[in-house]
């Protein structure tokens, strides 16, 4: 398609809301054959269970650190950049690691992978819970890396084998996601403190719901779905500026929730709470999240282009991690809350723009794979930012610059994203 037909397509037409099931892309979606395939799922209360086991299981290795990283750090001797390194591994691994996905996937299968990838998520939360400093860090780069792959191909199998009803399922998913960080956020310290005050208790807690995801995941493995024998190849991407658009928006908006995850708890002990405190914070913010996810990517597709909306979200966003720094410490669950409905939208809006600014699926699957990539690879300077301007300032004050500067990039690059245009490529058969 050339850009004179581009341009003169009607804006209602690119402005097509998406139905709430296209936003789940599928990692597979370059091979026909698959997306063709309708498989008989014969018992999908299992396939249901064994779903919302596995997404529950792919933030709790992330936001289990963050209310107890003050502790591993006095453990450890870990100095404020050292402990930025550790939020900013698992995140770097998320952005490194998604590409290999799709890749594994057409290898062994998409079922078989995710069993794989979540025996090595429990094998990382027993290194950096078991083996010191350098487990500490090994453990969260596997973690990290399996987090990455895992959810890259779970939207794929929900949207493959639910796919009369994906939208509900899309609501599902998100919910197990936001559940998941949460009770992580929420149950670490007192986890820790009940078994004698160990940190290192409080983040191997989590291998357990991830082995026992695996025993539900396990009959999955059997499926067949087809052969793989008919591809795709989108050309192009990197050279499009509405695609950088996107992976910026995508890549700072996470940022900032990388940043929360990581770091919100040890700012919010700084300033008087205890870690129980910090961390029920944070798990009252992530559970917030749900109804500005699920509520953004609608509301935002009733307008003419998204830019309204991404202006809004992220002005949320930024007022309640200000609020989070600087406003008196009684408002602090006012401000929790205006944060959790900032990020909730700002992340729903990342995933609906890879919808909207996409032709087809092939397209949107490849833009999400570089979305994701990319993305999360930027994502993890913000919260190796924040524990290097800690350990320059001694304090938390300077670390709103890094909140400040982040944001407004993510606006501008939301600006840019949110217009009614596709990115112009194509997609074609190899």
């Amino acid at each position: 398609m050339n850009l004179e037909t581009e341009k003169s397509m009607s804006r209602n037409e690119i402005s097509t809301p998406p139905k709430l099931e296209e936003l789940l892309i599928d990692a597979e979606a370059d091979d026909e054959q698959v997306q063709q395939s309708h498989p008989l799922v014969r018992r999908p209360w299992l396939l249901l269970l064994g779903l919302i086991l596995v997404a529950l299981n792919l933030r709790p290795a992330l936001s289990s650190m963050a209310p107890l990283l003050s502790d591993v750090s006095k453990s450890l001797g870990l100095s404020a950049a050292q402990a930025g390194l550790l939020t900013t591994l698992p995140v770097l691994c998320l952005g490194l690691f998604a590409p290999l996905a799709p890749i594994l996937a057409r290898r062994f299968g998409a079922e078989r992978v995710v069993l794989g990838i979540l025996l090595t998520l429990a094998g990382g939360i027993i290194l950096r819970s078991n083996f010191g400093e350098i487990g500490l860090f090994a453990g969260s780069v596997l973690g990290g890396a399996s987090i990455g792959i895992v959810g890259v191909l779970l939207p794929g199998i929900v949207k493959r084998d639910f796919a009369k009803h994906a939208g509900t399922m899309t609501g599902v998913y998100t919910m197990a996601l936001c559940l998941g960080a949460a009770m992580a956020a929420g149950s670490s310290v007192p986890l820790s403190e009940h078994f004698g005050g160990s940190w290192a208790v409080g983040l191997g807690f989590w291998v357990i719901p991830a082995l026992i995801a695996a025993v539900f995941w396990l009959p999955q493995v059997g499926q067949k779905h087809g052969a793989h024998n008919v591809a795709y190849r989108v050309r192009g991407l990197l050279r499009d500026p509405l695609a950088w658009q996107v992976t910026l928006y995508m890549g700072l908006q996470s940022s900032l929730a990388y940043i929360v995850f990581g770091w919100l708890p040890s700012i919010l002990i700084g300033r008087g709470l205890t870690p129980t405190q910090a961390g029920l914070v944070l798990s009252g913010s992530v559970i917030i999240q749900l109804a500005s996810s699920l509520a953004a990517p609608w509301l935002a597709t009733r307008g003419k282009d998204q830019r309204l909306a991404i202006v809004v979200v992220m002005a949320l966003t930024l007022g309640g991690l200000f609020g989070c720094l600087y406003a008196p410490i009684e408002g602090l669950w006012g401000w929790a809350i205006l944060l959790g409905l900032g990020q909730g939208g700002t992340f729903s809006l990342a995933l609906t723009l890879i919808v909207l600014r996409s032709r087809d699926s092939h397209v949107a699957a490849n833009l999400s794979s570089m979305s994701q990539g990319f993305g999360y690879t930027l994502a993890s300077m913000g919260p190796f930012a924040v524990g290097v301007v800690h350990d320059w300032t001694g304090g938390w004050n300077a670390v709103g610059w890094i909140f400040g500067i982040i944001g407004t990039g993510a606006i501008i690059a939301g600006l840019g994203a949110g217009r009614a245009l596709y990115v112009q490529v194509q997609s074609e058969k190899i």
